[in-house]
């Protein structure tokens, strides 16, 4: 199996390194395996020239060329699927197969958008004689991205697949966390011959990077997955010079359990995709609103199979659950799990740290949760779950649409009605009935309210990295 890779940045078609770097910790061992270095604003300076100077190229490159190279690149990557997820469950702490599936969905994404390269239609408006109107789609030009830590390959191909695809070239400032996967990316593309500066990736100081990046006059787009109140301030950034955005920002998703469904299968099913990632999911099953003629049976069945969760390392054999990223997540669980027993939630299962070297925390589920409680409001990006009891369809939706996010939300139902009317009222951008799959290459994704704005997959995942020319041509001069 491989080690960790060397970490440098990836400017002008160049592997580079800097002299200030970072520690990047395993946080299953709570060890060092590698040093990140720190991109200097010459670096950000050499990335913007050489992103200008591969848009030049790459834009008027046709698309099926770049839809061919695309899939190129993500035929390499799945051919080193395991060194890439090796790589991954070293930084991020996610069991190996988990990772594995990571890189695949990455993968997906990359030929998703590399077949919508050659599907950018644009169209011609009908009009009188000697008048012809046609409506052109063409590349916005470079684009700044950020991705997060949480998904540390799939993350940065969405971005990636979406810029490139479109015929656009792209900055990527990945995650200081968690680095490798978007520098296997950045590799892959290399190799398949991706002409220099088309793709560019950098790491360091985040506040620095973006607040020099975006004001950037070379810079068309800014895309971005994070935290609400970190898309807020870059789009706030971005509006000084016009400069659109993509933000796919938190969540903090709702799960309606309605009295006619199977609850066993519905308890079991959400606690496994509760746990999946350590709970670090912006789509993560959090609030769960089960009917209460059948909450009890619900939330027994539900905490017993969060309990039995395996957690460990992510090389561990049978290991379902690996550790949260860092001990701020760890701070944050203790003092929300505090917070909400303190105003009279109940403890079902967790609470607390596991006593072993990493960041380790139980599988928790709390019940019955007041209103008044943060974790209520507050996204809790971990292992913990709220379930609550509500007396009919109504009250579960209005509790649902009751926090400022809508990004997923979830319903479990076998009545038509009942779907018809959460398709209707639910506030979200992505409503999933009877499966708890959010997001997917082929459909879009993005949210609602203050989870962001715009869609990154499905037929308008390019949308955002292209923009509409209108071209009205008269044969005579009039």
């Amino acid at each position: 199996m491989s080690t960790y890779p060397e970490l440098k940045l990836y400017i002008g078609g160049s592997w580079r390194t800097t002299a200030a770097d970072l520690p990047v910790i395993n946080p299953s061992t709570e060890e060092e395996i590698g040093r990140l270095p720190v991109a200097q604003i010459s670096d950000l300076d050499d990335a913007l020239q050489a992103a200008d100077e591969g848009f030049a190229v790459w834009s008027q490159t046709s698309p099926k060329h770049r839809a061919d190279l695309v899939r190129e690149a993500s035929a390499l990557m799945r051919e080193r699927q395991d060194d890439i997820a090796h790589s991954i469950t070293l930084e991020h702490g996610k069991p190996f197969e988990q990772a594995r599936l990571e890189v695949i969905r990455g993968c997906e994404f990359f030929e998703w958008d590399a077949g919508e390269a050659t599907r950018t239609y644009g169209r011609v408006i009908p009009s009188g004689p000697g008048v012809k109107y046609a409506v052109h789609h063409q590349p916005i030009g470079p684009v700044a991205a950020f991705s997060p830590w949480n998904f540390p390959m799939s993350q940065p191909a969405r971005k990636i697949a979406g810029a490139v695809a479109s015929g656009c070239s792209i900055i990527l400032k990945a995650a200081e966390e968690t680095p490798a996967g978007a520098m296997h990316i950045a590799q892959a593309f290399h190799d398949a011959g991706l002409p220099p500066g088309v793709l560019n990736l950098v790491f360091g100081i985040p506040a620095d990077i973006s607040s020099h990046l975006i004001p950037s006059s070379s810079v068309n787009l800014v895309a971005f997955t994070g935290s609400t109140a970190v898309g807020r301030h870059l789009t706030g950034i971005a509006s000084n010079n016009m400069t659109p955005v993509l933000m796919e920002l938190g969540g903090h998703a709702p799960v309606i359990v309605c009295e006619d469904t199977d609850v066993e299968a519905a308890a079991l099913s959400s606690a496994v995709r509760k746990m999946r990632n350590a709970g670090q999911v912006c789509t993560s099953p959090t609030r769960f609103f089960v009917h209460e003629s059948v909450f009890d049976q619900f939330l027994d069945v539900f905490t017993k199979r969060c309990a039995e969760t395996v957690v460990g390392d992510g090389f561990e054999a049978g290991v379902e659950m690996g550790p949260v990223s860092n001990e701020r997540r760890i701070s944050a669980m203790v003092s929300m799990v505090a917070d909400a027993t303190d105003v009279g939630a109940e403890l079902m299962t967790g609470g607390n740290r596991i006593d072993r070297t990493g960041y380790f925390y139980e599988p928790t589920v709390l019940a019955n949760v007041p209103d008044n409680a943060r974790v209520m409001q507050e996204e809790p990006f971990g292992p913990l779950a709220i379930v609550n009891p509500v007396d009919s369809l109504d009250s579960a939706i209005e509790q649902a649409n009751s926090v400022p996010y809508g990004l997923a939300a979830y319903g479990f139902t076998n009545r038509a009605d009942y779907v018809d009317r959460m398709v209707d009222m639910v506030e979200v951008g992505n409503l999933s009935i009877n499966t708890l799959e959010a997001s997917l290459p082929e459909t879009p994704f993005g949210g609602v309210k203050s989870s962001g704005y715009g869609r990154e997959g499905g037929a308008e995942g390019l949308h955002h990295y292209t923009v509409v020319k209108n071209v009205s041509h008269s044969v005579n001069i009039v």
